[in-house]
Formats: structure tokens, sequence, C-alpha cells
């Protein structure tokens, strides 16, 4: 199964929003935050995604429909 490994960052207005709850139920994708940091006024989140190829795709373009910021990641996510 394809890894995603990714780096999103998020505006205030999607705060409250949740947003990794929603792409898991429309994307049927597994998801694995392997950090994050969200305040009041913006969040991001370092985040794997596993699924099908096209689900993953269809994922990212979500995400940035919303109003995020998608950035693909290489390498561990956890290595200093």
């Amino acid at each position: 199964m394809p890894t995603l490994r990714l780096f999103v960052s998020f505006p205030e207005q999607l705060v409250d929003r949740p947003l990794i709850y929603e792409v898991i139920k429309k994307f049927d994708v597994v998801p694995n935050i392997r950090r994050a940091n969200v305040e009041d006024h913006s969040g991001w989140v370092i985040l794997e995604m596993n699924g099908d190829t096209t689900r993953l795709d269809a994922s990212v373009a979500y995400l940035e429909e919303l109003g995020c910021t998608v950035n693909r990641m290489e390498g561990d996510v956890l290595e200093s």
C-alpha cells in the first residue's frame, strides 16, 4: 500500500475543523500523525497516509481545496 508523507499547514479558519477525520471518511485512507502543532491562529501536522494512490491524491487535492498548504516530504520525519 503506498504511503505519502505530508507537511500540512492550515489557516485560522480551519483550526477547529476535523480535517483528518474528514479525509479518512471521504477517501478511506489510513493516517498516522507524526507531529503536530495547533494554535488559535494556525496549525500544522506532519502526516503519513496509506492507501490507494488515487485516494491519496484525492485527499491532497481536497486539503488544498479547503485552503491548506500541502507539501510532500521525503525520509523519516522523526530523524533529527
